[in-house]
């Protein structure tokens, strides 16, 4: 039986490094595998999915309110696995839309993505993958301290952690550092003494 995956973590554990990699697996095996990101994320260009160690490949941009369900049916029903990249910039409906294709199809759909902002809240979109998902694995980075990163801390243009702001705000290392949970408290304490 076919499973829907969420494999999440931290900014910079290597998300979309795996999620290339297993692509380049399934491929390997002789199968056809459709790529999916949110067109939100448009950082390295709208079909573009290039993880930090320079891994990319062509993507399928899915827009806010495309039903992925029929985006699927009528254009790639002839794929073996979905891989998606940044799904927690996926609407609850839109997982619910890729957990019905894993059931009607029974082919696997794998997520990676973050699962909390920089405020450390779910994502709507992961927060949905984490209650449907029959397969949940963190992939692990490691802040500073040595400890394992879990807080996404946004930075402004000097450095400092950013606690209010859009939910959504595209940036790589120069506008995300991935910290623990006891370094970024003590760093958010420190710089509002200053």
């Amino acid at each position: 039986m076919a499973k829907l995956y969420f494999k999440f973590g931290a900014m910079g554990c290597s998300k979309t490094a795996q999620a290339l990699i297993t692509k380049f697996n399934y491929e390997e095996n002789g199968m056809k595998v459709l790529l999916l990101k949110p067109a939100i994320d448009n950082r390295d260009g709208e079909k573009t999915v290039k993880s930090r160690i320079g891994l990319k490949d062509e993507a399928v941009p899915i827009r806010e309110n495309e039903n992925i369900y029929e985006t699927y049916l009528n254009n790639y029903s002839d794929c073996n696995v979905i891989i998606v990249d940044e799904c927690q910039f996926l609407s609850p409906e839109q997982v619910d839309q890729l957990a019905d294709i894993v059931i009607a199809k029974n082919i696997p759909v794998l997520c990676f993505g973050l699962s909390t902002d920089f405020t450390t809240h779910l994502f709507p979109g992961s927060k949905r993958l984490f209650e449907i998902a029959e397969s949940i694995k963190e992939i692990k980075s490691v802040c500073t301290c040595g400890a394992k990163a879990t807080v996404n801390a946004r930075l402004d243009e000097n450095g400092r952690i950013v606690t209010e702001g859009s939910q959504v705000c595209l940036g790589g290392n120069d506008r995300y550092v991935a910290m623990c949970r006891r370094c970024w408290l003590e760093r958010l304490a420190r710089e509002r003494v200053q």
